[in-house]
């Protein structure tokens, strides 16, 4: 039987470190290294094993579901353990592939949990106190279209912002000007706003060996690992110690698509809702909302009250939008579709960038994936119902009302490819693994067993 045992994290200032022994079944897909998470200025000394053993099991779960291993941990957050077993389910039926496990630990820690019950999202805790806890919550926030409109939407929150490292930006050090680029403007954003930060960086795409899991699960995901599998579990799971060192109660994940998309992608409200620790919840925010009303949110916040905002939606550059790639023209014409200038909120834009757009779709210039295509048709759908402002933009909008947007997918190159460029999910450079390990055992003795079997 596959196993992968998790052992007691260690802690050095601000940095986790956690590492893991797997069996020789699925040694493979793990690249020898511990998974190393750094919470800048959060202290990690009053986080308990129980939260800590999380940031390590978001990331090896959908492994072992998918090779049938067992996890052993030596404690865990019994409220995490709950929400696990729904995600489970949830990904089992999105990917048939998946064959399930069992989770194994000696102590279960139930701190308290989050009552569910008719919506109602307060804490019940252990604590005898009376004293109601202040509500906190937190945001992770890139600075584009989705995470600014759930900030938006939850700004009376006044939420720290959670910015991490380790999945589009790497821990390469050839990505140091990525980082710092996206830590000034989170930031700067903050500061205007008195908001407090929070800056994680981790080495998730390195502590799993990810050309390994695609060279064997490739042919059931249309992306990478990370982002067709791992990366609304894995990227909140991270957040548990931050959440518990600085008592925030919600955790916001911004939706990336919306109803009536039924993509098999890694971060779904059927994921991201559940998954929850002792005193904190987290979602899958704005869902509701298509990318164009999202915009539209933006928007009306622009009008109300920030009139300089700019977004950060760029797939070449961190430090602006170049203008020339397909999301900076697909969101500079959604900002004009919203009433928005692009110009003024950081996207060079005029009218002659509507031929230069079109040529980009119909000659396959651009890599394009399901992803796209949902959202071109929203742009399509909001068009139809606006009064062009410029000839440009009128032949723009009529062709691109009969414009067949499956076809210019297909032509445009692999959605694979796209999404690996796209959602970034690249990996640091891997040490050569050996194929071979001394066989080892672990004794189901003292462990009690959490999940069950697909």
């Amino acid at each position: 039987m596959a196993r992968i045992h998790i052992d007691r994290s260690t802690v050095d200032g601000s940095t986790l470190r956690t590492t893991v022994r797997p069996s020789r079944e699925v040694t493979q897909f793990f690249s020898g290294s511990p998974l190393e998470v750094t919470y800048e200025g959060t202290s990690l000394e009053a986080v308990p094993e129980s939260i800590r053993c999380l940031p390590a099991l978001s990331q090896i779960a959908p492994v072992a579901w998918a090779t049938g291993a067992d996890i052993y941990v030596e404690s865990v957050d019994a409220t995490f353990v709950r929400g696990l077993e729904d995600v489970k389910a949830n990904m089992l039926e999105m990917y048939p592939f998946l064959e399930g496990g069992n989770l194994y630990a000696q102590e279960v820690v139930d701190r308290g949990q989050v009552n569910e019950t008719d919506g109602d999202q307060s804490v019940v805790t252990n604590d005898s106190s009376n004293e109601p806890a202040r509500p906190s919550a937190g945001l992770l926030f890139t600075g584009g279209v989705d995470s600014t409109c759930s900030y938006v939407r939850h700004r009376d929150e006044a939420p720290t912002l959670i910015s991490v490292r380790g999945w589009t930006i790497t821990p390469d050090s050839a990505d140091d000007h990525q980082w710092e680029h996206l830590r000034t403007r989170t930031s700067g954003f903050a500061a205007e706003r008195d908001l407090e930060t929070a800056f994680i960086a981790a080495n998730m795409l390195s502590f799993l060996d990810h050309p390994m899991l695609l060279a064997h699960f490739k042919r059931y995901v249309d992306g990478g690992w990370y982002s067709s599998v791992g990366h609304g579990l894995g990227l909140l799971g991270l957040c548990a110690p931050l959440a518990f060192s600085r008592s925030l109660e919600d955790i916001y994940m911004a939706a990336t698509h919306w109803e009536g998309i039924d993509l098999e992608w890694g971060s779904r409200p059927d994921i991201d809702d559940h998954v929850r620790w002792a005193g904190t919840r987290c979602h899958h925010d704005g869902y509701e909302l298509t990318r164009q009303e999202r915009l539209d949110v933006i928007a009306e916040y622009v009008e109300t009250e920030c009139p300089e905002l700019a977004l950060q939606t760029c797939n070449v550059r961190m430090d602006g939008n170049c203008g020339d790639c397909e999301k900076c023209y697909r969101t500079a014409v959604g900002l004009r579709l919203s009433g928005l200038e692009p110009s003024e909120h950081g996207y060079p834009f005029d009218e002659s960038s509507y031929a230069a757009m079109r040529d980009g779709l119909e000659t396959g210039r651009w890599i394009l994936g399901e992803d796209e295509r949902y959202m071109w048709e929203d742009i399509r759908n909001r068009a139809s119902e606006t009064e062009p402002n410029s000839p440009a933009e009128r032949e723009f909008f009529r062709w691109l009302e009969g414009a067949d947007l499956t076809e210019i997918v297909d032509n445009s190159g692999s959605p694979i490819h796209h999404r690996l460029l796209r959602a970034g999910a690249r990996t640091a450079p891997h040490s050569v693994y050996t194929t071979l390990y001394p066989a080892w055992n672990v004794a189901k003795t003292g462990y009690r067993r959490l999940t069950s079997s697909r």
